[in-house]
């Protein structure tokens, strides 16, 4: 089956092309949709789409690493997930099934930050129709979609002290990649070496210089971030206004 095979053959993607661009016309579609109705959508009702959400997102993953075990192509340098968006989608699994707004905290910055660059500049071999099309852009999507639905429809915020939670979480995770890049001869998070190609990280500085550059920008778009989804008017989120007084 060419749709789920390795070859790229008939599948080659091209950036800005017909499908990509339909991509982010989504991207924008849905946030729009989810911010225009995000009155609508406050009712308890849309708790068994959360968990439907998080179950796609579960069956779909699984499949990519049977679709990499298939064709040959699962090896421990590159199939574990431990890059940033796969991170993400994995902390995305465990705010749609807990609403834990710890991790929310973290995730929206990861997000924002990871999934967006993805979606705009994918490293990307294989276009429409081909399942690593479909797999690629629904985690992205989705992994930008929920944080943007916890923050307007059930008024999760990020406050001044999530983005020191974040720095606090890519220090911890840092050298624990870094020990696992070493052990696998892998390059997760490029905490080994550059890309290839080009990229951000050829104006960061040499190795290692660029990856305390990176680490610095990071928590300056999240500072952005911050700012532009902080807590203005005092609002409780869901969960805090269903909290028993005491």
């Amino acid at each position: 089956m060419g749709w789920f095979g390795r070859s790229s053959k008939n599948y080659d993607f091209d950036m800005f092309s017909l499908s990509h661009i339909i991509i982010i016309a989504l991207l924008l579609i849905v946030a729009t949709c989810i911010y225009l109705y995000r009155e609508q959508l406050k009712t308890d009702k849309t708790r068994p789409w959360e968990i439907g959400a998080a179950i796609s997102l579960i069956i779909i993953e699984a499949t990519y690493h049977v679709w990499m075990i298939i064709n040959g192509s699962w090896d421990v340098s590159h199939a574990i997930p431990l890059e940033l968006c796969s991170i993400s989608l994995i902390l995305n699994i465990i705010l749609l099934l807990t609403r834990k707004k710890s991790v929310y905290e973290i995730l929206l910055f990861t997000a924002l930050l990871g999934a967006s660059q993805a979606i705009f500049t994918p490293l990307l071999n294989y276009d429409f129709p081909h399942f690593r099309f479909f797999h690629f852009f629904y985690t992205h999507l989705m992994t930008i979609w929920v944080p943007l639905y916890f923050t307007w429809v059930k008024g999760y915020r990020p406050t001044i002290w999530s983005v020191l939670k974040l720095f606090i979480f890519l220090n911890v995770l840092m050298p624990i990649i870094m020990l696992i890049n070493k052990l696998v001869g892998g390059n997760y998070m490029f905490l080994s070496h550059k890309p290839s190609g080009t990229s951000l990280l050829d104006v960061l500085g040499p190795y290692p210089w660029y990856i305390l550059s990176l680490e610095g920008l990071l928590i300056t778009l999240s500072l952005l971030v911050w700012g532009l989804f902080r807590e203005k008017t005092g609002r409780k989120t869901e969960v805090e206004r269903d909290l028993p007084i005491a």
